[in-house]
């Protein structure tokens, strides 16, 4: 017993480990003139993270984020690095949306020496040119688009063959949509609440403390056909009466990162509260999801809440459960990641992912997951004679 413990805790010191790579025996010690080399062990990435979501029917869940800068624009992060740190995450598919108006390494400013946009042609697809192949190694969906922030409200477009034709057009914001249209592109408004002050002071946007608003001129696209969908969650932002809009007015809803610093710093790593939309798609490619966003069967999942429409929110949950009844009591199994808060009546129970729960009821009742949303401060409610009987 002894012995079998020292060797276990000599295989836990660090220069050991770091022999073993290179072939060295075990029990060898380091000779204290040469140099221990340690790049294998510090080099080395965590799996990448694999989230379990059941099939819906006969649509895979998909993980994407369509709201991310790199160094291209106002971003912290070269593209490259955004395409690692989305495969650790557990992401299929993730846009690289760069403002076409803001400043940057975009914008003139070298890194290294050699990044420069107009040394590119004034290219505003550069940040996808240069992530795609690290994309496509790492078997990320790469979606193509940009942010058109040239106005008082911030859109994002993606599915897109061209972004240059958007960034000629930047002093016109409504031809910019037009052309997004025509491309094909879904296009959505982000984050209804902005606020910002132009250099002479004045607002633009809303007012600082004002409620959130469906804008004029947001309508005014919506109404043409240019406007798809509207995000309901951004960053560390949510937006409950957009989950309203989004119902009201036929609009898809979209939950982002809208990061700009990297990932370790904004959610840490692998973190299942970091918000996500969930692409319900015929199968895992650009155009199964073009197709379903467009379709609007597209669920947010941030800050452990799940925002969406009602009639897609309740496939999942009925897709992430199993249920065994047993008299006026069901055993409720969540076969996902995603976290579940059930009430039923004045009783509240804690779903954790893969964990299961006990749950008395009555006839009439009704089981609500409160954490599940299909409007603002609206929790799924589904029926217990649906669960128990499919």
């Amino acid at each position: 017993m002894k012995v079998s413990a020292l060797f276990g805790a000599a295989a836990g010191i660090p220069w050991q480990s770091a022999l073993a790579q290179t072939g060295a025996a075990q029990a060898d010690a380091p000779d204290p003139k040469r140099t221990v080399q340690f790049s294998n062990i510090l080099a080395s990435q965590p799996p990448p993270r694999v989230i379990t979501i059941p099939n819906v029917g006969n649509y895979k869940v998909l993980k994407g984020d369509f709201h991310i800068h790199t160094l291209m624009s106002d971003g912290q992060v070269m593209p490259r690095h955004r395409i690692l740190e989305a495969v650790s995450n557990g992401l299929d598919c993730i846009s690289l949306t760069e403002h076409i108006s803001v400043g940057g390494v975009a914008r003139g400013v070298r890194v290294g020496g050699t990044l420069k946009l107009a040394e590119q042609g004034d290219d505003h697809n550069w940040a996808y040119n240069l992530a795609k192949a690290e994309a496509d190694k790492n078997d990320l969906i790469l979606i193509r688009g940009t942010e058109v922030t040239m106005s008082e409200w911030h859109f994002n477009a993606i599915f897109l063959e061209d972004v240059n034709p958007l960034a000629a057009s930047i002093s016109d914001w409504r031809k910019a949509l037009a052309i997004a249209t025509e491309q094909g592109g879904f296009v959505f408004w982000n984050h209804p609440s902005w606020i910002d002050r132009t250099p002479d002071d004045d607002i633009i946007g809303l007012q600082r403390g004002e409620p959130l608003r469906f804008l004029d001129e947001v309508e005014e696209a919506r109404a043409k056909g240019h406007i798809h969908g509207v995000e309901v969650f951004n960053g560390i932002s949510h937006y409950p009466i957009a989950l309203d809009w989004c119902n009201e007015r036929n609009l898809a809803p979209i939950t982002v990162s809208d990061i700009h610093i990297s990932e370790s710093e904004r959610y840490g790593i692998q973190n299942l509260r970091r918000p996500m939309s969930l692409i319900l798609a015929e199968d895992r490619t650009e155009s199964a999801i073009r197709e379903a966003c467009f379709a609007h069967r597209i669920v947010g999942w941030a800050a452990d809440m799940i925002l969406g429409k009602p009639e897609w929110v309740e496939k999942l949950f009925v897709a992430c459960v199993d249920v065994t009844a047993s008299g006026r009591s069901v055993t409720i199994k969540n076969k996902g990641d995603i976290p579940m808060n059930l009430q039923v009546r004045e009783s509240k129970y804690d779903l954790p992912p893969q964990g299961e729960v006990a749950v008395s009821y009555a006839d009439d009742d009704k089981l609500r997951i409160t954490n599940w949303y299909v409007g603002a401060f609206k929790p799924l409610e589904v029926a217990f004679t649906s669960l128990v009987g499919r």
